[in-house]
């Protein structure tokens, strides 16, 4: 009898499942730090204001900012594509034709944000009003809570110092959307928030600093 021939798997393609098999348990080991980034224990369980939005909190991340909240406020109400930017990669956002440009400086005209108003992510041109988040509730150097986002909060700290905190919201979805945001959409959420809050951080810090 004549010997079976072996089927071989096509090197491309083992190499391809072993790289995404290493990528995944990567993105395991590191899931719970960069949910978490910069939050205490007491942050996380804290509740903010917008949390009756959500199902569950997909991630909470939080930085200190050497300024008060009435320094860091006129950064983050004029966030936006059309308004301020998101102060994150600049090209990292534009690479995906979002058309971004992160101010430098505040700007009296984007100062005002009220219940109702929506905040846009990425290019209309491109993408039209897919890319839209409401505002779901807001005060004045204290939060910002955006439908679709999550809640920014900025709580004050001795020495004319900010806490702020980001929670994310999150909703239940099917198992293949779940693996695609555990993969790819959680860690990218991670990498331009994170960048974002050192934006915030830098440029309230100046502000203060030239104040001085």
């Amino acid at each position: 009898m004549r010997d079976k021939k072996k089927t071989h798997l096509p090197k491309p393609f083992v190499a391809g499942a072993l790289a995404l098999g290493g990528y995944a348990i990567a993105a395991a080991f590191a899931r719970q730090w960069h949910e978490r980034w910069g939050a205490t224990d007491d942050e996380v369980a804290m509740p903010l204001p917008g949390d009756e939005l959500m199902e569950y909190a997909s991630a909470n991340h939080a930085i200190t900012i050497d300024a008060p909240p009435e320094a860091v406020w006129p950064w983050l109400v004029q966030i936006g594509q059309d308004r301020g930017g998101f102060y994150s990669y600049t090209w990292l956002e534009n690479s995906v034709l979002a058309h971004i440009h992160n101010a430098e400086e505040v700007h009296l005209e984007w100062q005002t944000l009220r219940e109702g108003d929506f905040i846009r992510l990425a290019s209309k041109r491109v993408y039209g009003d897919l890319p839209l988040l409401r505002v779901h509730s807001v005060e004045a150097n204290s939060y910002l809570v955006l439908e679709g986002w999550g809640a920014f909060v900025l709580l004050p700290l001795e020495g004319g110092r900010t806490r702020v905190l980001i929670r994310s919201h999150g909703r239940r979805r099917p198992p293949l959307a779940r693996a695609i945001n555990f993969l790819f959409l959680g860690p990218a959420h991670f990498i331009m928030e994170r960048r974002m809050l050192l934006g915030l951080k830098e440029r309230a810090e100046k502000t203060v600093a030239a104040a001085a």
